[in-house]
C-alpha cells in the first residue's frame, strides 16, 4: 500500500466523524446509543407507543432501536433495554402507575430508570427544560406496556413488630 492510500484510508474514518458531528448540529435526529437489551421485543411495544410530545417538546428522529427524544435541542431521552435496577436506597417516584429510581447526581440532567420492570426504560431529562413529574406522565402509557413485577417500598411501608422479643434462657 502507497503512503498517498494509507493517508486517504486513515483519513476517510476522521472525515466521516466530521461529517456525523457536522449533520448532527443540521440535522433532526438524535445520535443515541441502544442499551443492552435494546432488541427485547419488549422494547419496541414501548418505541412503537412513544408519544409525539413530552413536555411540550416534539418528538425527535433517533438513530438507535429501543430509544426516543424529544426536544430541540434535545432535552428528554429514552432509552429501552437498560439493566433492571435491584434494591436501592435512591428515591423511588410512582407516576401513573410507573416506579421510577430517581437520580440527580448529574443536576439539573435526572436520570430515572423504571424499577419492577424488566427490561427496564431509562430517561434523561434537563430539568432546565422540562418538568420531571410531566416528561413521566407523558411516557407512563408507553411504559407501562412493559409488565410491573415489583413495586417501590419505603421504611414507612415495613410493619412494626407487634411484640417484643425475648431473649431465650
Amino acid at each position: 500500500m502507497s503512503l498517498r492510500s494509507a493517508l486517504r484510508s486513515a483519513a476517510l474514518p476522521c472525515t466521516l466523524v466530521l461529517a456525523a458531528v457536522t449533520l448532527t448540529g443540521c440535522a433532526s435526529a438524535v445520535s443515541l446509543e441502544p442499551a443492552a437489551d435494546a432488541k427485547n421485543t419488549a422494547c419496541a411495544d414501548v418505541v412503537v407507543r412513544l408519544p409525539t410530545t413530552v413536555a411540550d417538546q416534539a418528538a425527535r428522529e433517533t438513530g438507535a432501536q429501543g430509544t426516543g427524544a424529544w426536544g430541540d435541542p434535545a432535552s428528554v431521552l429514552l432509552r429501552c433495554g437498560v439493566p433492571a435496577p435491584g434494591p436501592t436506597t435512591d428515591e423511588c417516584v410512582s407516576v401513573n402507575g410507573v416506579d421510577w429510581i430517581q437520580d440527580d447526581s448529574d443536576a439539573p440532567n435526572y436520570r430515572f430508570t423504571t424499577f419492577g420492570r424488566t427490561p427496564a426504560v431509562e430517561v434523561i431529562l434537563d430539568y432546565d427544560r422540562v418538568s420531571g413529574a410531566t416528561t413521566l406522565a407523558d411516557l407512563a402509557s408507553a411504559v407501562s406496556v412493559i409488565e410491573s413485577t415489583e413495586q417501590c417500598t419505603d421504611v414507612t411501608d415495613v410493619p412494626e413488630p407487634t411484640s417484643t422479643p425475648t431473649p431465650a434462657g
